[in-house]
């Protein structure tokens, strides 16, 4: 691609037919021609007609801003757009790959929606229990009867990591034929970094009969470098999410979506394909598409970039270590049966041992020094350090130390401190059949034994605790309103934050 300049008057308008970002190198032919534009976008890339967007994001933004269906770009057989799908698919070493404009999110109700589609309609999925919230979603419009697998949780940072093989087949374990898995959902790697043995997990699901979906929203630069894990599709997985703007270097909202050649494709593919056409939006970006071409071929030619990011990430950790104050989580990760490996472009910081709560330590450290942490929990805070980026480590680790210090902060580890997870109450209506009832808002107290319209999710360790068809129980109650009332804790789904109302089913 010709990045020398971005002035849509001296760039080379060469037809882009053999080029390694086939989309966005159409994209910038396209934005290069003298065109008068009668289409959408309502801008119509004229800087006199939408000058506040020209002076915010520049003219060669808007001139890049097309709507979809033009001959040249996606329009067409071997279309530059379909070029890129094929490269895409190639570096991830899958049979097809899609992508996708409304994150990754729309990857896991895409495969939510393609195995309800998929088999017996009577069968039930069996999903990790801290799935994201948008599997829920797709479990609801899917129609599916979910089973679960939980996780391994490390009470003390507040966070879940992913499913042991041991785990898996103990949910498996003595069903009966008809309730058999059509799929089985996993996660991997967690938000912390934590990677599950993938190869094992699916040479357990293709022994029950079933494909194995992984969401690996977090691990989109996997297998692109010897030092980083391997990608799910090399070891069993049939069908990989991946948010590729997440660690891979596309736009906000890009993802892809990969099917893999397994036994399985031939039957998935299709239902892929109609659930993509259900749940894409018609005008799509442009941008998006342009920029998901462009991290691919970025990642593939990055070893160095990937490389360097590493050997920060490395730097910070030892740092952070050598400072004395503070720990690095993943060094307990060995704790956990579960976890594999771990990404090495995930810094896991415990701010608590070093009387610091985790909430408080982001904030601070995004209004006094402008070091922006991805994520916090009560006692740790996450680095994200993507491919490419070298942070200033020094910076980092000076204003760590500078945090003050809370004497009510706990600073001893206690494995079990979140305390045991109540067992979620029983499935009594599918999902879809209990979120698309009437329902009501009634007391906390009142709700006990009543059938939940929504999902919720206490924070932390952000696994749903109720799911829209199972039935309240009185530990549930009290768990989420214990959580609701702590220093950073909330429920996610809440009617409101202190837990007092809950949605059901409408009994009458």
């Amino acid at each position: 691609m010709n990045t020398d300049t971005l002035d849509p008057h001296t760039i080379q308008a060469a037809s882009p037919s053999d080029t390694p970002t086939p989309y966005a190198d159409a994209l910038l032919h396209y934005a290069a021609r003298d065109t008068v534009r009668l289409n959408v976008p309502g801008h119509s890339a004229d800087p006199h007609a939408a000058p506040e967007l020209a002076a915010y994001f520049g003219e060669h933004l808007l001139r890049l801003d097309v709507p979809p269906l033009l001959a040249g770009l996606d329009k067409g057989q071997d279309n530059p757009l379909a070029r890129a799908h094929e490269l895409a698919a190639g570096a991830y070493g899958a049979r097809r790959t899609w992508f996708l404009t409304n994150g990754a999110s729309q990857a896991n109700r895409i495969a939510a929606l393609a195995l309800a589609g998929f088999r017996d309609t009577r069968q039930p999925v069996i999903a990790q229990r801290s799935a994201h919230s948008s599997f829920s979603d797709g479990i609801v419009l899917g129609g599916l009867l979910p089973r679960f697998v939980q996780p391994s949780i490390d009470g003390w940072f507040g966070i879940n990591h992913g499913v042991s093989p041991a785990a898996l087949r103990e949910a498996l374990h003595g069903l009966p034929d008809e309730e058999r898995p059509k799929g089985i959902y996993v996660i991997s790697p967690s938000y912390f970094g934590a990677v599950a043995d993938v190869a094992a997990l699916a040479d357990i699901a293709h022994e029950a009969g079933a494909p194995l979906i992984v969401d690996a929203a977090w691990g989109g630069h996997f297998g692109f470098h010897p030092d980083l894990p391997n990608n799910p599709l090399h070891l069993g997985a049939d069908l990989v999410v991946s948010s590729t703007h997440k660690l891979g270097g596309s736009l906000t909202q890009s993802a892809m979506l990969h099917l893999g050649h397994s036994r399985f494709a031939d039957e998935l593919e299709p239902l892929i394909d109609r659930a993509f056409g259900l749940t894409q939006s018609t005008s799509e970006s442009s941008l998006l598409l342009a920029s998901l071409d462009i991290a691919r071929d970025a990642m593939q030619r990055g070893h160095d970039r990937i490389g360097a990011a590493i050997a920060a990430a490395e730097e910070l950790r030892d740092k952070i270590r050598n400072g004395g104050r503070f720990a690095i989580v993943s060094d307990t990760f060995e704790r956990f049966p579960d976890i594999e490996a771990s990404d090495p472009l995930r810094v896991s910081i415990d701010v608590a041992r070093g009387g610091v709560h985790g909430n408080t330590a982001r904030e601070l450290l995004m209004d006094r020094d402008g070091i922006y942490f991805e994520i916090a929990t009560e006692n740790c805070i996450v680095a994200v350090i993507a491919p490419g980026v070298v942070p200033d480590v020094d910076r980092v680790v000076r204003a760590l130390h500078a945090l003050p210090n809370d004497p009510n902060v706990r600073t001893e580890h206690t494995l079990d401190a979140l305390g045991a997870l109540p067992a979620p109450g029983q499935l009594t209506m599918l999902p879809r059949d209990a979120f698309l009832s009437p329902a009501e808002l009634i007391p906390a107290e009142d709700a006990v034994g009543r059938v939940s319209a929504i999902a919720l999710a206490a924070y932390p360790p952000g696994i749903p605790n109720v799911l829209p068809g199972e039935v309240i129980t009185h530990e549930l109650v009290e768990f989420l309103q214990r959580v609701a009332a702590t220093p950073g804790g909330y429920v996610r789904g809440a009617s409101d934050p202190s837990m007092t109302l809950f949605s059901v089913v409408d009994a009458r």
